[in-house]
């Protein structure tokens, strides 16, 4: 009789001890899979991370709102000739540089909008070989190694069946969250490709505003709000970095509860400063 409860009993024990192995491999495998993601995410520029949104963007901007930039271009630039000839005693002191600067000015915006496209890119292709070559200095990986692994079955199988069951449940309720952390990480980054997608669709007009001094400051904010997009990527980088670090500190073989509770806390924290990178870097860059 006492052999056969025995057996049931490893039995069992082999069952709880195949199950938590099943769920920390599920759980850091889906950790690992999500940053190495957010890595290869960040790196892309508007148009290589879907050519085809990008290429819809780029005709939406082109085609609905470069007309209304130009008319705002038009109003500006009359609007600056006014206020150049009142600024000299309508014309009671004439000079003919006047008309030479309006020109300029007017010549330097006409540039400046129908090269939107093409500017708007240069500043994400700047960001984007920042965040590539921090990519190649940032070391480390969120994976656990098959020695680590191995370390935590041996633990686990000197068990008893009452701390299995409860690591079980334990890694199971972590598991559940850690997907549900995945899964908002994904939101976050995928986010901020959409809002530069948005950003660049309405990019002609806060570029027409940069023929009048007083309404310039439209188009200087919309700049650092798009350096600020761009080198977002770069924080989230640094979030990456530093997550990876972190991992790699935990010890998963001698505290098996700690360690599943460690990934998930740094996990949680991961998800936070993703979430403070964008208002970092507007903070850094003065962008509204």
């Amino acid at each position: 009789m006492d052999s056969i409860l025995q057996s049931i009993e490893d039995w069992f024990r082999e069952l709880l001890v195949t199950g938590i192995m099943d769920h920390l491999t599920s759980t850091f495998d889906s950790v690992n899979d999500r940053v190495g993601e957010i890595s290869t995410s960040v790196g892309m520029s508007p148009a290589g991370f879907s050519p085809a949104v990008f290429g819809m963007i780029e005709n939406i901007s082109t085609n609905v709102i470069m007309p209304i930039a130009g008319i705002i271009l038009t109003f500006i630039a009359c609007y600056e000739l006014i206020q150049l000839v009142i600024s000299h005693n309508n014309l009671a002191n004439f000079e003919t540089w006047i008309f030479w600067k309006w020109i300029f000015k007017t010549f330097v915006a006409v540039t400046l909008i129908t090269n939107t496209m093409n500017i708007t890119m240069a500043v994400f292709d700047v960001a984007q070989h920042v965040i590539n070559n921090a990519g190649g200095l940032i070391a480390g990986s969120t994976a656990i190694d098959a020695s680590a692994l191995a370390g935590m079955q041996a633990t686990l199988e000197a068990m008893d069946v009452g701390p299995l069951l409860s690591i079980f449940l334990q890694s199971f309720v972590v598991q559940f969250l850690i997907y549900i952390l995945s899964a908002l990480i994904f939101v976050i980054v995928y986010a901020r490709m959409i809002e530069i997608y948005l950003m660049v669709s309405l990019a002609p007009i806060p570029f027409a505003t940069f023929g009048n001094r007083e309404q310039s400051h439209i188009g200087q904010n919309y700049l650092r709000s798009l350096f600020a997009l761009g080198f977002q990527g770069f924080l989230i980088m640094i979030c990456v970095g530093i997550y990876a670090v972190l991992i790699q500190s935990i010890s998963f073989t001698s505290d098996i509860i700690g360690s599943l509770w460690g990934v998930m806390g740094y996990t949680i924290l991961l998800a936070f400063t993703l979430f403070k990178t964008g208002t970092v870097a507007k903070a850094v860059l003065h962008a509204h």
